[in-house]
């Protein structure tokens, strides 16, 4: 049972952190950024990839 009430906290958090990534990545200042340099923030790349790595343990717990 205490797996279970993890692996839910790792997927609502997860998801959370991959949708926040995304919008740091779609912002106005990241694409201006994009835009001049071509680099991405760093806080985008967290987020995403953070978020995915979360929501999969999550739901491998859920198993």
């Amino acid at each position: 049972m205490n797996n279970k009430i993890i692996g839910i906290v790792l997927v609502v958090v997860g998801a959370a952190l991959a949708i926040w990534g995304f919008n740091v990545y779609d912002s106005a200042g990241s694409q201006i950024t994009r835009a001049v340099s071509g680099d991405t923030p760093i806080e985008a790349w967290v987020g995403m990839v953070g978020g995915v790595i979360a929501l999969l343990i999550g739901i491998t717990k859920l198993r």
